[in-house]
């Protein structure tokens, strides 16, 4: 577990969080620009002058109780900023060298070529930073940190500084990382759609303080939090490719929890493999009855658990059950009075989209 007690007062701005994360897959800080996320970072790096307590694992870095400090060059730790940091006169091969050269033989984890390969760099080893575009360097940045073989990786809006079409480069390499190291990751972020590929747990963050944390898919379905409002609200699932439609270029994914199955556009995965599905809120509408000749091909049975405003008097958000897994639908208040929508009412939920995160 990463435990983190923080405190920071500065400039009018006070930081005080209180945050037990897991100490595997990938904690996301999620926030609006100023709340504080890249503070928290810092100082899980020993770099703000926070006072509380950090710990990972049971190893202490900060403990102001008992007078412990652990600076941040003896900190197990991989930091990856907004920008490449690269260094201008080293070729890709000695920037990797210098985060290799951080870390005695003993008690490297990560293999240096391991980390080339699982970001893909591999042609790249002779070019000067200069000569790479910025998902290049990204990619370098996050491989130099691994070569450190650090114990917590913190990520500080990696792909914040890229373009739309450098950020579609990156994103599978992260994923990669996701799925095949047991590094935890926190990582910063406040675009919810970086969040909804890559994250397992997520904080909710507002002016230095926590809103709340939890576990990616409950916490995108509560209608009570900043997710859920605006054109990015929605819910991720997990599922497996149950089986593909070569005629029609579709496949199923069987979803978890005995709550169906939903077709989508074909992403090129074999059956079996697990995928991440990310259902948006606008793409969800709700009927009574079952819907014969309709153009909507996802119908699934469901409850009406909870009816919410939206940021517009005339939306409503509803969050259903399939199985045991949440949907969220916008409709217009006229619609879900029309339907007579209330708690524990069977309905059927029709996905018009689906956007796979493979």
């Amino acid at each position: 577990m990463i435990e983190a007690r923080l405190h920071l007062p500065r400039d009018g701005f006070v930081l005080d969080v209180d945050l037990a994360l897991p100490s595997r897959g990938v904690s996301a800080l999620f926030g609006p620009s100023g709340c504080g996320k890249t503070t928290v970072l810092r100082a899980l790096a020993g770099l703000a002058p926070a006072a509380g307590r950090v710990a990972l694992d049971g190893r202490v870095w900060q403990d102001d109780a008992s007078r412990c400090f652990v600076p941040t060059h003896r900190r197990e730790l991989g930091y990856v900023l907004q920008e490449a940091a690269l260094f201008p006169h080293l070729d890709v091969r000695r920037n990797l060298d210098y985060g290799l050269r951080r870390v005695a033989p003993q008690r490297r984890r990560i293999a240096l070529e391991q980390a080339i390969e699982l970001l893909g760099i591999g042609g790249l080893m002779a070019r000067r930073p200069d000569t790479l575009s910025g998902g290049e360097r990204q990619r370098v940045a996050i491989a130099r940190a691994l070569a450190t073989s650090p114990a917590l990786l913190l990520m500080d809006e990696p792909l914040a500084a890229l373009d739309a079409a450098r950020k579609a480069e990156v994103l599978p390499y992260l994923k990669r990382l996701h799925r095949e190291l047991s590094i935890p990751v926190v990582y910063v972020s406040h675009a919810l759609d970086e969040v909804a590929q890559l994250a397992d747990h997520l904080v909710l963050m507002a002016q230095g303080r926590v809103l709340a944390s939890g576990a990616l898919a409950e916490m995108l379905s509560r209608l009570d939090l900043p997710t859920a409002r605006g054109e990015d609200a929605g819910v991720v699932l997990d599922a497996v490719v149950a089986e593909r439609d070569a005629a029609w270029q579709l496949a199923r994914l069987q979803l978890g929890g005995g709550a169906g199955s939903l077709w989508t556009r074909d992403g090129g995965l074999p059956p079996g493999s697990a995928v991440r599905v990310r259902v948006l809120a606008r793409d969800v509408s709700l009927a009574v009855t079952a819907q014969a000749g309709s153009s909507i091909g996802n119908q699934l049975p469901a409850t009406v658990e909870l009816i919410a405003d939206d940021e517009h008097p005339a939306l409503a958000l509803v969050r259903v059950r399939i199985g045991a897994l949440p949907l969220v639908a916008r409709l217009t208040r006229r619609s879900a009075h029309a339907l007579g929508l209330q708690p524990g009412q069977p309905v059927w939920a029709q996905v018009k989209t689906v956007a796979l995160v493979p």
